[in-house]
């Protein structure tokens, strides 16, 4: 129960804090988070740590797999299989929007 009232209290103060701050405060913070997310270094270090998660990812399944072997339910391998197909076939984007490249 207390970190409900934490949370609702943590909640409640943004909430004062960001309508006190106004739209034209809301505008500036945008701005620079756009300013930041084209910075070629960024980019550059957010591609490069989604690669090492696809990675870990793909890592991770076949040690999963070999470990559980025919448990799994046909549903989820069958989406695990469709997944790595459509990665495979060169779609330029994942489920999350981001580049493959």
């Amino acid at each position: 129960m207390r970190y409900r009232l934490t949370f609702v209290a943590g909640l409640a103060l943004g909430y004062v804090l960001g309508t006190r701050a106004g739209r034209e405060r809301y505008e500036q913070l945008k701005k620079a988070a756009q300013r930041i997310s084209q910075n070629p270094a960024v980019r550059n270090t957010a591609e490069t740590a989604a690669q090492q998660g696809r990675q870990y990812a793909g890592w991770a399944f076949h040690t999963f797999s070999g470990k559980v072997g025919d448990r799994v339910p046909e549903k989820v391998t069958q989406r695990v299989r469709s997944l790595r197909e459509r990665n495979l076939d060169g779609t330029p984007e994942d489920d999350w929007g981001t580049s493959n490249t």
